[in-house]
């Protein structure tokens, strides 16, 4: 299994928020994990990014943890970064995001980053 660099847009320091469980299991199958919140600077003791365009490097799958009402906001952020993949996580779901991604030729596919990880799939 090859190892990813993964960033988590909508990374949230709550254990309790699926993001933050997301960010756990990326790490511990040794994934580089790059959290993604203009509202954190950092989460469990890890940097957090304040956007998508501050990501130091290519981004190899993008999992998104954010409500559907707010993506828009991060469209063209999207696309710029145009990463590898697209994990479009349950309640995150976006007819217009899955249209522009669909229109920019990048991957996405809508499932569970935690299902996937835990199923071998990732």
């Amino acid at each position: 299994m090859s190892k990813e660099r993964v960033a988590v847009l909508g990374a949230s320091p709550k254990s309790e928020r699926y993001s933050n469980k997301a960010i756990k299991a990326l790490e511990a199958r040794g994934h580089q994990v790059f959290p993604v919140n203009p509202a954190y600077e950092e989460i469990d003791g890890k940097r957090v990014y304040q956007d998508l365009s501050s990501l130091p490097d290519k981004i190899d799958t993008l999992t998104i943890y954010v409500s559907p009402q707010k993506i828009s906001g991060y469209m063209e952020e999207i696309i710029k970064l145009a990463p590898g993949r697209i994990i479009i996580n349950p309640g995150t779901e976006s007819e217009e995001l899955s249209r522009e991604l669909d229109k920019a030729g990048i991957t996405h596919l809508e499932a569970c980053t935690l299902v996937m990880l835990s199923t071998k799939q990732f």
